[in-house]
């Protein structure tokens, strides 16, 4: 399986992606905003895109669709629910659902409301699992719920889902946030070291080449994976004299979602 991760260069960051059968060629465009870039790389590598798939229903993620389907007649897949929202939808997704793009790759869908209440992440099934999140897991972050979505929802998809993923899956985000991230972790927990030698290494990543994560990694660097951690709990309080000593996770995560829209 080759996975394509292809740099807008937009205001919005965003990356769009393109996942190939090596054996056949066929192609599978995911979130092609770009779609001049999406359509140009499949012709310079010889691909056939079949299918567009969008994580979740926002312009930056389906803007594309209908200029690669009027150059490909690809099929379009998104969330089951989306289909009022994503016009000429052929392929409603739910958990489980397995997605095959040529004879070699396989893919599992998975329901991950938060962000939006339509939003699925893509898992491989491969040696190494890859994880294309959308906008619901960024590196070192997690999506906002601003445009249709809820941060109870979206705890959930984080505590019974993502974190119980392979500590060795790749992770595959819908945009290039990661040095605003980890400045947001190290304002909340000063002393990660591992957080502080990333920003230090990468800084102001080239996002054409941009730093693939693992969920090991996010685990040490995303604060909405270090729920229990003494030191985000202690700087949240600053914000929140009232949370309890030995507060939910549930709330930790909330309270840093809401720290994070206006940080």
């Amino acid at each position: 399986m080759i996975i394509e991760q292809i740099w807008t260069g937009n205001a919005y960051r965003n990356f769009n992606y393109l996942i190939v059968c090596p054996e056949t060629g066929e192609a599978m465009a995911i979130d092609p905003l770009d779609h001049e870039k999406c359509l140009g790389l499949a012709k310079d590598k010889g691909w056939d895109i079949r299918q567009v798939l969008n994580t979740h229903e926002h312009g930056d993620h389906t803007g594309g669709n209908s200029a690669v389907i009027a150059a490909t007649g690809a099929k379009l897949l998104a969330h089951q629910n989306a289909k009022g929202k994503i016009p000429g939808m052929d392929r409603g997704l739910d958990a489980g659902d397995i997605i095959k793009v040529g004879t070699s790759v396989e893919i599992e869908t998975l329901d991950t409301p938060g962000h939006t209440m339509s939003h699925v992440c893509l898992l491989t099934r491969t040696d190494q699992p890859a994880l294309i999140c959308g906008d619901t897991l960024f590196n070192a972050g997690a999506g906002n719920c601003h445009n249709g979505g809820h941060p109870n929802e979206l705890y959930d998809t984080f505590a019974n889902q993502l974190s119980n993923l392979p500590d060795d899956t790749l992770i595959y985000p819908g945009h290039d946030y990661i040095t605003n991230n980890l400045e947001f972790t190290l304002d909340r927990e000063p002393d990660n070291a591992r957080a502080k030698a990333l920003l230090d290494d990468i800084g102001n990543q080239d996002p054409n080449s941009a730093l693939v994560s693992t969920l090991e990694l996010e685990k040490e660097i995303n604060t909405f994976l270090r729920l229990r951690s003494p030191s985000v709990i202690a700087q949240i309080r600053l914000s929140f004299p009232d949370l309890p000593d030995a507060p939910e996770p549930r709330d930790v995560f909330k309270k840093l979602r809401e720290l994070r829209n206006s940080w």
